[in-house]
């Protein structure tokens, strides 16, 4: 039995309410924390929300979405972590803001040529296009119709404070179908600041919503690798 720490991106941990039970059902405990969202919140509030929530539990895997990337390596520098999968995530650079990540990664860039090239031509973020696009109805029902949270402006603004990444294995599992985060844009920013391959889904940039049940036999594989 491992322990799956689910750390949500933007947004609140509700994000995680159909793959947790899918976890649960293959016998593993499930912590899948609300990150704090009052504007002084830190990138270390958040880390710590995590650890809390992991205690005292061991055969911990980190999953962390997103803007969860930020994250989830201040939790493996903190507690015992068998390992940490980064979902569709932001992949920080030591001293490196949220707010920052943006440019200097041409992120916004890189959405709007893949919106023009697919004849999604849009200057505007569209949360349905880019986000709900392969979510089921019923699911995107559900999800929409909650209060959307604000984020921490002291988190957005706040240097990443590791100076390199934590030395805990670490697996990408990029999302093929990202719209938001297109394929072509995280296969460089994973080559160029983890230096490795990225794995691939077939999801948008929300698998835990569009596909939970496969997203929990990749992380049971990626688990079953651990114990070879």
């Amino acid at each position: 039995m491992a322990t799956y720490a689910l750390i949500h991106g933007a947004g609140d941990a509700s994000y995680w309410n159909l793959l947790v039970p899918e976890l649960r059902s293959r016998g593993h405990e499930v912590v899948a924390p609300e990150l704090p969202s009052e504007d002084t919140a830190s990138l270390s509030d958040y880390a710590s929300a995590v650890v809390e929530a992991i205690g005292d539990r061991r055969d911990v895997i980190v999953v962390a979405q997103s803007l969860g990337g930020f994250t989830g390596p201040l939790v493996c520098d903190r507690v015992p972590v068998d390992l940490l999968v980064m979902l569709a995530a932001m992949i920080p650079s030591p001293g490196e803001s949220v707010a920052d990540w943006w440019g200097n990664t041409c992120s916004d860039e890189a959405r709007r040529a893949e919106d023009a090239r697919e004849g999604r031509a849009s200057e505007e973020f569209d949360m349905m296009t880019s986000f709900f696009h392969d979510v089921p109805p019923e699911v995107v029902a559900e999800a929409t119709s909650r209060e959307q949270r604000s984020e921490s402006e002291a988190a957005w603004a706040e240097p990443w404070p590791l100076k390199e990444w934590p030395a805990v294995p670490t697996r990408f599992l990029l999302c093929r179908n990202d719209r938001f985060f297109p394929a072509d844009f995280m296969r460089r920013v994973v080559r160029d600041r983890l230096g490795i391959v990225p794995d691939e889904f077939d999801s948008g940039h929300l698998p835990a919503l569009a596909r939970p049940k496969a997203l929990a036999d990749r992380l049971e594989e990626y688990r079953a690798e651990l114990l070879r």
